[in-house]
């Protein structure tokens, strides 16, 4: 089983329960030709989480959780992602606080802390619908956190794909999901922007 938002735009997944937060941002619709929006319907919707619980439970070694949606938690996980979405482009891009807008689109939600058999003390999603999809999701985000790797999780900075990727280069400098592809046709807009001001202006 695979995670099947991610592989649909030919991205290596993130590691561990980290690779379920991209899955969930690569539901979006990128990519040329536009690959279509995976939470716009409950069905498929329904389709896509089912397997990426199942793929994370296998990642994390933890039971998936049993996860229902109707149309209202489709279009709260849509709000989610798009916050999501807007936190990791700002953080990329060095801002230093975020948002009220994107802190209202991420609610503070329940967890539940356990003992597992190992002894270890773990972080279980509560709730139901997308708020228990939201809990998983800032869950891994939080243990990301705490061994800096969610700084690596990344927006593709070229606005006409916008793929979540997993910067695996040495100094996390990474802003493109592929350099050959986005980063040349984004430096080539540019450099045509550019020519067409300096003809603007006469110079």
């Amino acid at each position: 089983m695979t995670w099947s938002a991610t592989e649909r735009y030919a991205l290596e997944p993130a590691p561990g329960g980290l690779a379920f937060v991209q899955d969930l941002l690569n539901t979006s619709p990128a990519g040329r030709p536009r690959h279509a929006d995976w939470l716009d319907d409950p069905t498929t919707a329904q389709t896509w989480l089912s397997e990426a619980l199942a793929r994370w439970s296998t990642a994390s070694g933890r039971p998936a959780p049993a996860v229902d949606l109707t149309d209202r938690d489709c279009e709260a996980l849509r709000d989610l992602r798009w916050a999501l979405r807007r936190l990791l482009s700002d953080q990329s891009d060095g801002a230093e606080a975020v948002s009220a807008q994107v802190l209202a689109a991420l609610p503070a939600l329940s967890v539940s802390m356990q003992v597992d058999e190992r002894g270890a003390v773990v972080a279980e999603p509560s709730g139901s619908g997308w708020r228990r999809v939201a809990s998983l999701a800032l869950i891994e985000c939080l243990q990301a956190q705490q061994t800096d790797q969610r700084r690596r999780l990344k927006i593709c900075r070229n606005e006409r794909c916008q793929c979540a990727f997993y910067d695996r280069s040495r100094n996390n400098s990474g802003v493109w999901h592929d350099v050959r592809f986005c980063g040349n046709a984004a430096n080539l807009r540019a450099y045509r922007a550019r020519k067409r001001e300096q003809a603007a202006s006469g110079e």
